[in-house]
């Protein structure tokens, strides 16, 4: 009798610790749906990097370099990359200089059209000339390389202050046209 209980217990536990095992494990199925659920909003970016540093090259030189703080990434409604807590863009001529800097508080890129909107503390400083261009929002249109907007400005050259509503220029700020020009300029001789 003793050897026939002893054989019984050796085939009933190793059954019930597969019972066990297959009961246990089957409730720990992770659905992805159902994780989403629970986690995810649909306010929410796809993506979140810190420290955010893109390179654009063409034939291998780089031509803009943007940095952000806190880039967010959305794929929906429309594709579009959020930068946050300050914005810094260099423009690079074709010897690989920097050649001017844009800078802000926040910025928004939207890959599929080629543009960037900045606002919030908007700076464009063109090293060569040493002349900034001050506003409060602007557009980048990355396909012509150029920057518009439509709000008021300010550009600081070393000779004058200008003022104006509306600007369109050149990302490497070189030269610029007020759409609708304001103030006194004095011209030397």
């Amino acid at each position: 009798m003793f050897f026939f209980s002893n054989f019984r217990m050796r085939l009933i536990v190793p059954f019930l610790v597969g019972i066990t095992l297959l009961v246990g494990t089957s409730g720990c199925v992770n659905d992805l749906d159902s994780i989403r659920k629970v986690t995810f909003k649909a306010t929410d970016p796809d993506e979140r990097t810190r420290n955010l540093k893109v390179i654009y090259t063409d034939s291998g030189y780089a031509r803009v370099q943007v940095f952000a703080n806190l880039a967010e990434t959305y794929s929906k409604p429309e594709a579009v990359t959020k930068l946050k807590e300050g914005v810094k863009v260099n423009f690079f001529n074709e010897k690989g200089e920097i050649v001017s800097v844009l800078t802000a508080m926040y910025g928004e890129i939207q890959q599929d059209k080629g543009t960037m909107f900045v606002r919030d503390s908007v700076r464009l400083f063109n090293y060569k000339k040493n002349q900034r261009l001050e506003t409060e929002q602007l557009f980048w249109n990355q396909r012509d390389s150029s920057i518009y907007s439509e709000n008021a400005v300010v550009v600081r050259t070393p000779e004058a202050v200008l003022f104006g509503q509306g600007i369109r220029t050149k990302q490497d700020f070189s030269y610029y046209e007020f759409l609708k020009p304001k103030g006194k300029i004095s011209v030397q001789k």
